[in-house]
């Protein structure tokens, strides 16, 4: 029964979007009264929860609130089910400096609407940086071993969404691959459709959300906020006509782009949006989603931690490094939290005793020193 509903769902959405693509076939402009039955509700092929989504991303993301709100305005076209049919549902273009959350974004959002955080098709373009390596993404060409088959390393089921949801697709570290693999992408951007080299086979996009990750002008971008404090910040922005940061930073990404692709592939491209370095401020935040992690992991072994503000802050200084972002705290945690809370489940202090039952036992934290310890506290039901 899972298997029929599946198809059901899967050939309603087909229904669908042949009809998007017959008024679009039909010409002329539309008019009110071209329905001869009312409506009683919106009629999308997509049911994804955005308060949800919103909700995922503020608590994940820490430190993009202008990146977040530019996903959240896609999603809601996408929602609603207005954009064209012929092209994927939004090609998106993270750009800025590495582990800032860029990679993360797409993980939140399979996480908010898949209840799983690897529900995407990911190509990791690092690995595709020899121009033979485009037959990775197209297939092998006529002739060659495997051409008939049409297999690439894209995951149909991924690009295609299941039931009511959007595919979604993250071609991760864009600049890295050589410029066969990326060329060979425009199509997919323009029309939504790839068709393998054979001939044998086309892969649709055209229910997908495609999304890319670059670092390209990270170095400018750091520069850029150098330049912002103090008596350079306002000269430089006396001397570039009172600009705001985020236009300044849209012009670096803009140029390191059209000096690394041609402008007709960054012409096909919807939407690219700039996240910012992490400042220091925010580091505490990013313990505390860290720390929730970490006990998500410990749920399993009946554990629950919670740490004092002067453990918070001082992983958040140990871990703190512009050029790493959100990389380097997770580093920080690991050594400063992990290791010796391992030991310490481990009996290096000798008063711990494991849960049992039903219970969760309750860990503390306290920072001495400049070392983390913890202690036992109450069993909760």
């Amino acid at each position: 029964m899972p298997f029929l509903t599946d198809r059901m769902h899967d050939r309603q959405r087909q229904d669908k979007l042949a009809a998007a693509l017959a008024d679009e076939n039909s010409g002329g402009a539309a008019q009110i009264g071209d329905r001869t039955s009312p409506v009683q509700a919106l009629a999308s092929r997509f049911s994804f929860d955005l308060q949800k989504i919103e909700d995922e991303l503020r608590a994940s993301i820490i430190g993009q609130d202008e990146a977040i709100e530019q996903v959240l305005e896609i999603l809601k076209v996408v929602r609603v089910d207005i954009g064209d049919p012929r092209k994927p549902l939004a090609s998106v273009l993270f750009c800025g400096p590495t582990g800032v959350g860029k990679t993360e974004t797409v993980r939140t959002i399979a996480r908010a609407m898949y209840g799983d955080a690897d529900a995407f098709c990911r190509v990791d373009m690092n690995t595709l940086s020899q121009e033979h390596y485009a037959a990775a993404i197209t297939g092998a060409p006529p002739g060659y071993v495997g051409s008939k088959e049409g297999t690439t390393i894209l995951d149909q089921e991924k690009i295609e969404g299941t039931r009511n949801l959007p595919g979604l697709v993250l071609f991760d570290e864009l600049e890295k691959a050589s410029n066969e693999v990326v060329l060979a992408l425009m199509n997919v951007f323009d029309n939504g459709l790839l068709t393998v080299a054979s001939g044998e086979r086309t892969y649709s996009f055209r229910n997908s959300l495609i999304f890319m990750s670059s670092n390209l002008g990270a170095r400018e971008l750091m520069m850029l906020d150098e330049r912002a404090s103090g008596l350079r910040g306002l000269w430089s922005r006396m001397s570039q006509g009172g600009k705001k940061r985020s236009e300044r930073a849209h012009e670096i990404v803009m140029r390191a782009l059209l000096e690394r692709f041609p402008p007709e592939l960054v012409n096909r491209i919807d939407h690219i949006d700039t996240f910012n370095w992490i400042d220091s401020s925010r580091m505490p935040d990013l313990v505390d989603v860290e720390l929730q992690r970490l006990n998500r992991r410990l749920k399993k072994h009946g554990l629950w931690l919670e740490i004092s503000s002067d453990v918070r802050d001082f992983i958040a200084l140990k871990g703190y490094d512009k050029r790493f972002g959100a990389r380097g705290l997770r580093r920080s945690m690991r050594r400063h939290l992990e290791f010796p809370l391992a030991g310490y489940l481990l009996g290096d202090q000798g008063d711990f005793s494991p849960p049992e039952g039903s219970a969760i036992v309750k860990l503390s934290a306290q920072c001495r020193n400049n070392a983390v310890s913890f202690r036992q506290a109450s069993k909760k039901e």
